[in-house]
């Protein structure tokens, strides 16, 4: 079991409260990410969790039990850090093997748990390599088996793609989603990206400045954002933001409209604007209009076949059905 719930939980450095009281419960066998701009504190939090940050005030508890004074190594959870932290010198199967060895468990059931890792990771063909001789992705992996044979009640994932380019962090986010089904296990993952925040969580934690902004599943936080920051942190591109008589057109201080829900035309549409740069990604472009008068950018994402050239005049119709609509303090209006 894995379920892990906070009360009022604080944190603070001397003077300074970066978490002020938050509660939060992760249900067993969830997958939650802690997202947010850098210093929004998911990391602290997350260190909070494992016990590796003392907190200032309020409860962690494990699976109902107090775990809040309980050292890191009791709690039955295991890190998976942002530098894979493999011991150069030792094979695969001996980094793994390692905080078995520790624990002094018996040979037996370490080869077993081991060889089970592995094969879950698509190690088993390099468990007499050493880490040297091994991919970004394929040592990242080994650091999730290390954790894995010890059988936590959570895994905790503090931004482990970040060391990994492009390409890599796509199949590794793969990966740990399987990962996360075959295993049916509690895991907690932060991360400052927001695509993979929506890719992979059943449930997201948006953060800023310690406070928790909106807790959902990816879905929920993209179609109905609580407030203007929530709005504009779910979604790639960011939503765009119109004030102005416009806006009180609609009744509201703020309006957003995502870019995929503004369709564009040569001759028709109530906005119009010129052309400046276009992102061509094969499948969508995203078109960066200006001088509408609305905005300083209003960002477009269309066909990828739809040819606007820089400069163009072009109109666009905003979809008034799933436009967002926030009053002075940013807060969603119903």
């Amino acid at each position: 079991m894995g379920r892990i719930t906070l009360d009022k939980v604080t944190k603070s450095f001397g003077a300074v409260e970066v978490i002020p009281p938050l509660d939060l419960t992760i249900e067993d066998g969830e997958f939650a990410v802690f997202v947010g701009p850098s210093g929004c504190g998911k990391s602290t939090l997350l260190r909070l969790i494992a016990g590796l940050e003392d907190v200032s005030s309020g409860q962690i508890r494990i699976d109902s039990q107090d775990a809040t004074a309980v050292p890191p190594a009791k709690r039955g959870l295991a890190m998976v850090f942002q530098s894979y932290a493999l011991y150069p010198h030792m094979s695969v199967r001996k980094n793994i093997a390692f905080p078995l060895k520790m624990a002094k468990m018996d040979p037996a059931e370490i080869t077993r748990r081991v060889e089970a890792a592995a094969s879950v990771l698509n190690l088993t063909d390099y468990l007499d390599r050493r880490p040297g001789q091994l991919s970004g992705g394929q040592r990242q992996r080994v650091a999730i088996g290390r954790s894995i044979v010890r059988e936590p009640a959570a895994f905790l994932f503090d931004e482990p793609l970040s060391n990994l380019d492009a390409a890599l962090r796509v199949g590794m986010r793969l990966e740990i989603s399987e990962l996360h089904k075959r295993l049916a296990t509690t895991m907690i993952y932060v991360t400052h990206d927001q695509v993979e925040a929506m890719t992979m969580a059943d449930k997201i934690v948006v953060l800023q400045a310690g406070v928790i902004e909106q807790v959902g599943s990816p879905l929920e936080l993209y179609r109905t954002p609580r407030n203007k920051f929530v709005a504009g942190f779910i979604g790639s591109p960011t939503m765009n933001f119109i004030e102005g008589p416009e806006a009180a057109k609609y009744n509201a201080h703020t309006v957003g409209i995502r870019p995929e829900h503004i369709d564009v035309s040569e001759t028709e549409g109530p906005w119009s604007g010129v052309v400046g740069v276009s992102e061509h990604l094969g499948s969508d472009t995203f078109f960066h209009i200006h001088e509408t008068g609305l905005a300083e950018t209003i960002t477009v994402r269309a066909g990828g076949e739809v040819g606007f050239n820089h400069g163009d005049r072009i109109h666009l119709t905003p979809r008034e059905d799933v436009m967002h609509r926030f009053d002075a303090e940013g807060l969603r209006i119903e």
